[in-house]
């Protein structure tokens, strides 16, 4: 195996509260189904403008999974990808933590 990244790599975790600190236009991560995105740089090139502004820093899903998103946002959606959604620090069972 060659060197470099480990196949399984740790999982990043954050927590409501740490997402919740990225809700702004130039700083905006959202929840879809307990997995957080940096969708900062996508804002501009949003096809319903500012409409990815209304749950920055929040739980998305109901939006993102509604049935004005194309089929390829499905896809496109794990580029964005930074971490998994835990409850609170107890949940993370040695997973590390973003700073």
């Amino acid at each position: 195996m060659a060197q470099g990244k480990s196949l399984k790599s740790k999982v990043v975790t954050l927590t409501k509260a740490e997402v919740a600190k990225h809700n702004t236009r130039e700083d905006v991560w959202v929840i879809l189904k307990d997995k957080v995105y940096d969708v900062s740089s996508y804002v501009e090139e949003h096809p319903g403008g500012d409409a990815i502004l209304n749950h920055a820093g929040e739980d998305s899903t109901a939006e993102f999974y509604g049935p004005q998103h194309p089929s390829r946002v499905f896809d496109m959606i794990d580029e964005f990808y930074v971490g998994d959604l835990v409850k609170d620090r107890s949940d993370e069972s040695g997973a590390k933590k973003v700073k």
